[in-house]
């Protein structure tokens, strides 16, 4: 249901307010989980640089262990990022409320069925016709 002509402007005003409110802003920005999930993409993009860097050192060295240290801390760090990278991309699926036998319950879209996933999808369409 689409909003009346006074209703978009209050929501614009408020907007407005709230956007000119730098420390709003700044706490808004902290308190997202993308935010985060980014961040943390970024420091396991520069550990793996810093690993690789390391099995490139221990292979010129010829210190096979410190190769390894590389290697090791390379694949620990990619696998951080791809756990961050799953995160940023969860907080949108978590926490859908679902009704089941009349209560109401929280489950993410992964655990549904097929046809329950189907049936949300429905529900969520939203007409934009």
């Amino acid at each position: 249901m689409p909003l009346s002509e006074h209703e978009q402007r209050l929501f614009e005003q408020i907007e407005r307010s709230l956007s000119e409110d730098p420390k709003f802003a700044s706490a808004v920005r902290h308190s997202d989980p993308k935010f985060h999930a980014r961040r943390r993409l970024v420091i396991a993009g520069v550990v793996i640089v810093l690993g690789l860097a390391l099995v490139v050192y221990g292979t010129v060295g010829r210190n096979t262990w410190l190769g390894v240290a590389g290697f090791v801390v390379m694949l620990v760090a990619a696998a951080l990022g791809m756990l961050a990278q799953k995160r940023a991309a969860a907080p949108a699926a978590k926490g859908q409320l679902r009704s089941v036998g009349g209560t109401a319950t929280r489950r993410t879209r992964k655990g549904l069925g097929i046809i329950d996933r189907l049936e949300a999808r429905w529900r969520d369409r939203g007409d934009y016709y």
